[in-house]
């Protein structure tokens, strides 16, 4: 299937525009161009939203979320279940514009779309489990308990690596929580934005609500910065770097606003004298070269334990060296390019400063000669010492340490500013247990006998530290996307007042 029938299939042309607000809206801001980070060929273009544009996308979603929120939530989520539906019908193409626009490999692609399915099926069954408790009241015929409501129109804005993965984890949570959808996509893929809204808009035409989901594609400056200062936007959801993070968390915060953060990740494997070392292998390829390290849970740090380091690094030079990369629309290939130019500058740049400080390149190091952003997965021995390995740098670099203990692997893992994954590879008890306590991994995700990343969308996402707090997916993350009340129903004939407090007004 050549670009043009993909994107045809998707209902993608050039002519759409970078906005829909219960209906594609004409924008008036400048062209955007999409290439394929493969070739550097581009694959279409877009008219980017104005000013003008957001405010009738928010004015759109402000006036859905009104009708929707009086939807029982049981009847949100059917028509969540038909999204998940429909995008099971749009899997391989929809998965295969993922490959093109962003570069991840084709069955990365596939997956980032079945995790959108995933997520879609674990909210049609939260929408019948949106609890709150019930508590005893100190006073007689009293009763209290808590309940949920909606938030209000929530913005979300997500990073190239998962273009539509992580929107899926917000839109579909929100949605079944009574909330509508303003949707800022990176500039790096906006064709996957645009065919995710086709897609969804099917359903949300044939019932009516076409405004609860809503797409506005603009700069930062025109877009991003209206968006997270709008005091009719209750909650921003964003992922993306930690200095983005904190310009959107700063902003939010001012207003009194609620920020979900998912940011920066500088992850660590740790791998004990006693561990299944063919099965750490593969977990630490997958984490390191897979999005050719473009993923926040990216396995970016090795620590190994001194008896096992020299036998894991080899077994890891030899499969470095049988990493087919290419094409990502190929099945063959294992890492595909980088997202453009200025992530190779990031990758040689921080090789230079490794150099620099005294680290040695083991294995890869280079951009690759062809057209395309593609590098070579990289190992390099790294030192304490070192500064560069502190910092995330989104590409296939993988700083590998050696360590006597696990108390030192321990301390290594916890020595960045992120606190995002990790894992440790071990088959004692007392060591896994160890780095899963208090006094072990200080992440929000943290790992036995598999890698950093992969996450299940069961389990809450997210981390500590500069990677935000934020958490999203599975567990109890819908509270973020709704408001707490707690009720106090007084059903007898008395006033007694709390804590024994008096208070008599006579006969007045």
């Amino acid at each position: 299937m050549n670009s043009d029938t993909l994107l045809q299939e998707l209902g993608i042309q050039d002519v759409n525009a970078g906005c829909y607000a219960a209906g594609w809206v004409s924008c008036g801001g400048e062209r955007l161009e999409s290439r394929a980070p493969a070739t550097g060929e581009r694959i279409a273009s877009i008219q980017q939203a104005t000013e003008a544009e957001y405010e009738q996308t928010l004015r759109t979603s402000l006036e859905a979320y009104h009708r929707w929120r009086m939807v029982p939530a049981p009847q949100r989520g059917e028509i969540v279940r038909q999204i998940g539906n429909e995008l099971r019908r749009y899997k391989e193409p929809l998965g295969r514009l993922v490959s093109l626009e962003m570069g991840k490999i084709l069955t990365e692609g596939l997956g980032e779309v079945q995790e959108m399915i995933d997520i879609a099926d674990f909210a049609v069954g939260l929408s019948r489990q949106l609890y709150g408790l019930s508590m005893h009241s100190e006073r007689p015929r009293h009763r209290m308990y808590e309940q949920w409501h909606p938030l209000g129109p929530v913005g979300v804005i997500t990073a190239f690596n998962f273009p539509v993965a992580v929107w899926a984890w917000n839109a579909m949570l929100a949605a079944v929580c009574g909330d509508t959808l303003i949707w800022k996509p990176s500039l790096k893929t906006p064709l996957t934005a645009i065919a995710t809204q086709n897609i969804v808009d099917k359903v949300m035409d044939s019932h009516g609500f076409k405004g609860v989901f809503n797409l506005v594609i603009g700069t930062d400056a025109e877009i991003g910065s209206r968006l997270i200062n709008d005091r009719r936007v209750p909650l921003i959801s964003a992922t993306g770097s930690c200095r983005m993070g904190r310009i959107v968390g700063d902003a939010v915060s001012r207003r009194l606003a609620r920020s979900l953060l998912e940011l920066g990740g500088n992850n660590a494997v740790t791998v004990l004298n006693d561990a299944d070392l063919d099965m750490a292998l593969r977990a630490i390829v997958f984490g390191a070269v897979g999005t050719a390290g473009q993923r926040c849970t990216t396995t970016r740090r090795l620590n190994l334990q001194r008896e096992i380091a020299g036998p894991l690094t080899e077994k890891l030079l030899r499969a470095y060296g049988s990493v087919r990369i290419g094409d990502p629309l190929e099945p063959s290939t294992l890492m595909g390019p980088l997202i453009d130019e200025d992530a190779v500058r990031g990758f040689e740049h921080a090789l230079d400063q490794a150099r620099a400080e005294g680290g040695e390149v083991l294995v890869g190091g280079k951009r690759i000669d062809r057209p395309g952003h593609f590098v070579e997965p990289t190992i390099v021995k790294a030192h304490r010492g070192m500064k560069v390995w502190r910092e995330e740098t989104f590409a296939p670099i993988l700083y590998v340490f050696e360590v006597d203990s696990l108390e030192e692997a321990i301390a290594l893992n916890n020595e960045v500013d992120q606190g995002l994954s990790s894992s440790i590879f071990t088959q004692n008890m007392l060591s896994a247990e160890t780095f899963l306590s208090h006094e072990g991994s200080d992440c929000g995700i943290a790992n036995v006998n598999i890698g950093t990343s992969g996450a299940e969308i069961g389990g809450a996402f997210g981390g500590e530290k500069d990677t935000g707090g934020g958490r999203e997916a599975g567990s109890d993350a819908w509270k973020a996307y709704m408001r707490r009340q707690t009720n106090t129903l007084n059903w007898g004939r008395a006033l007694p007042l709390a804590q024994g407090v008096s208070f008599d007004l006579g006969d007045s």
